[in-house]
């Protein structure tokens, strides 16, 4: 990676201010100042929050650089700070999960129910074997048994690995060898656009290759005949025998609490490990700051529980709060483009946290579906996955919320376990909102926009996103790969956390994302973000989604190659093809002229919605695919623009 060039802000953002939201108050500027003022004293009043067996002897071990020890001496259980907490209190008859799938099956558990089945659960694990340490895959769909099981093996300290239930036979068993897993938790099947996908027949392909595993656990959903072998057992045989008291474990600070797996570029998975004390700590304050949490909320997380969102702020956030939340087995489309807006009616959702790819394609067929439904219960809206275009924001804040719901643009990762930067309504800051910025760092975060040598760039010149102190929800390390740890996220700038992605902030501080740094341009000399691009697409009329990536090109370097998804309103011609290059001329520059656009129905992106623009160049370039794919929603889609791709070259011909 070169050093970015010290362009201005783009222009995609110059009206960004005209929506300004502002909340009453000046919290948020006091408590990031006590944050500064003294760092260990701060995060160690957040902990005070959680119900500890035993009080920590020091807040931070910075003694061993990355490898930060939080809390040390300290003993908690993650599922007495989900649920014990609340039994003794008028929460115990609350619901802790509003469950429904895309039949319109619903299913609801209060916290005392809930409380119940994790302590069944878990002596039904102690009962087959697994103790404090063992590893557990679960690979279920989005139903009220994964939060069971997750927070049945934290009660026993057993670390989870949640593998999201999309994932294929040889992916499931990539990530259970190598977690040296003794259990997979699954289900028969999973219903997903009408389809019923048999989960059960891709554990029993994947079971062979893992030496390790002794039981398979099986969520009976339907009455279709299930081949059980010698090692499976029914989940609800196992659950009727267990005790109903599991006495939970005192567990160290640093006691891994889960394993999730992430995908990289090329390379195996890697496996984020992370532990329990400062996960919770982190968790806990950050969603009271981000989401200002209410007793009469309903929370809905669309995220699916395999992705770090779903366990940070779908989980454990939500239950340590004593929220109820909304959990939905299905996609945003079916059986029709408006299953998020009924659900929202439906259940008098209050706050909604989604992704922009999401919305983007709800965008795409209008503003009519969204506005048939009383969305008048909503309050909060957010958003997570990848920044979002300025011209969805607006949507968001207009259509959806009707101008009277606070957005949160929030930026994390897998490795950072929660929200890093976000706008702080649990503080009643009196800040504006802009859209398409992530605003400013939650308190206790210190971040920071830096050149290729690591030195911090000025307002409007895009940079490296770094983190230059420790923090509570931070990865401990990758399973088995210490090294990797160090070098992938601590050896690019010395001492401080490189995050991989750019960002720029403006002259009243706000931070903006601009996506991975390695989707980045360099077009004759000039540097483009992906973002950037992407956004002056979808500020056109004509389009609901966009993809860039490039070429390689002798005189500039890199050509710009875009793929893009029309609203329904619009035709594919020459016409709407030169139309849009005037736009993108107009909107960034002359110098981001596309070389090509391609029409497409679908783009290839990961299950959590991220678009995976390494599939889109290889494609571009003549190159074979490759690199790990498991996460890659909808295979069809590399298939498809292929296809499109083919026929502009032939049509050129």
């Amino acid at each position: 990676m070169s050093e970015p060039d010290s362009d201005e802000l783009s222009k995609i953002y110059k009206d960004s201010g005209r929506i300004r939201v502002t909340l009453a108050g000046k919290k948020f500027e006091k408590i990031k100042i006590k944050a500064s003022e003294d760092r260990e004293q701060f995060w160690g009043e957040q902990a005070k929050n959680l119900i500890w067996f035993k009080d920590w002897e020091r807040v931070l071990d910075w003694k061993n650089p990355p490898f930060a020890k939080w809390f040390v001496g300290g003993k908690l259980n993650a599922s007495v700070n989900c649920l014990d907490k609340h039994i003794d209190s008028g929460i115990k008859n609350k619901a802790a999960i509003i469950w429904e799938n895309e039949n319109g099956e619903t299913k609801t558990l209060t916290y005392f129910q809930l409380y119940h089945f994790v302590n069944k659960f878990a002596n039904a694990l102690k009962t087959l074997g697994i103790k404090s340490g063992d590893r557990v895959i679960i690979y279920l769909p989005t139903i009220p048994e994964i939060v069971i099981a997750m927070l049945a093996c934290s009660r026993i300290g057993a670390t989870h690995v949640v593998v999201f239930s999309g994932f294929s036979a040889k992916a499931l068993s990539d990530r259970a060898r190598d977690a040296d897993s003794k259990i997979i938790i699954t289900a028969d099947g999973t219903f997903r656009r009408g389809k019923f996908i048999e989960l059960k027949k891709i554990v029993d392909e994947a079971v062979p290759s893992i030496p390790s595993i002794e039981h398979v656990i099986v969520v009976k959903r339907t009455s279709n005949d299930i081949r059980m072998n010698d090692i499976d057992v029914w989940w609800h045989k196992v659950i009727e025998r267990a005790e109903s008291f599991c006495e939970p474990e005192m567990l160290d600070s640093t006691h891994p609490l889960y394993i999730l797996y992430t995908s990289g570029t090329t390379g195996k998975p890697k496996g984020v490990l992370h532990s329990t004390g400062g996960y919770l700590t982190y968790l806990y304050a950050t969603a009271k700051w981000v989401f200002d949490y209410k007793s009469t909320d309903i929370f809905f997380c669309t995220a699916d529980i395999g992705w770090v969102t779903g366990h940070s702020y779908m989980v454990y956030a939500p239950l340590m709060h004593g929220v109820t939340e909304l959990m939905y087995e299905g996609t945003p489309e079916y059986p029709q483009p408006d299953r998020y807006w009924a659900l929202v009616e439906k259940h008098g959702v209050t706050v909604l946290y989604t992704t922009p790819t999401a919305l983007r394609m709800y965008m795409k067929f209008g503003n009519s579906i969204p506005s048939s439904f009383d969305l008048s219960s909503l309050r909060l809206l957010g958003t997570v996955g990848e920044p979002i275009n300025p011209d969805v924001w607006t949507w968001y804040f207009k259509t959806i919320g009707k101008e009277n719901c606070p957005i949160i643009d929030t930026w994390w990762q897998t490795e950072t376990g929660g929200i890093m930067i976000s706008a702080c309504t649990g503080l009643d800051s009196d800040i504006p909102m802009k859209p398409g910025s992530g605003t400013f760092p939650v308190p206790g975060i210190d971040a920071s926009i830096v050149n290729e040598n690591g030195e911090p760039v000025a307002p409007g010149k895009k940079g490296y996103l770094v983190i230059k102190k420790p923090w509570p929800g931070m990865l401990m390390t990758l399973w088995k790969d210490d090294l990797k740890y160090q070098n992938t996220y601590w050896e690019r700038f010395s001492g401080v956390y490189y995050s991989g992605d750019y960002a720029l902030s403006d002259t009243d501080g706000y931070f903006w994302l601009l996506g991975r740094s390695d989707d980045v341009l360099k077009v004759a000399g000039h540097r483009l973000g992906t973002m950037e691009l992407e956004s002056a697409f979808v500020s056109h009329k004509s389009v609901a989604e966009a993809a860039i990536t490039s070429r390689p090109d002798e005189k500039k370097g890199e050509t710009i190659i875009a793929y893009l998804i029309l609203r329904t309103d619009y035709l594919e011609s020459d016409q709407l093809r030169q139309e849009l290059i005037d736009h993108i001329r107009n909107t960034v520059g002359p110098i981001a002229t596309p070389e090509e656009i391609y029409f497409v129905n679908k783009l290839p992106k990961t299950r959590s919605g991220k678009i995976m623009r390494r599939l889109l160049k290889s494609i571009s370039t003549g190159e074979e695919v490759t690199g790990d794919i498991t996460t890659l929603e909808d295979n069809s889609s590399i298939e498809e623009i292929r296809q499109a791709y083919d026929n502009t070259h032939k049509a050129n011909r």
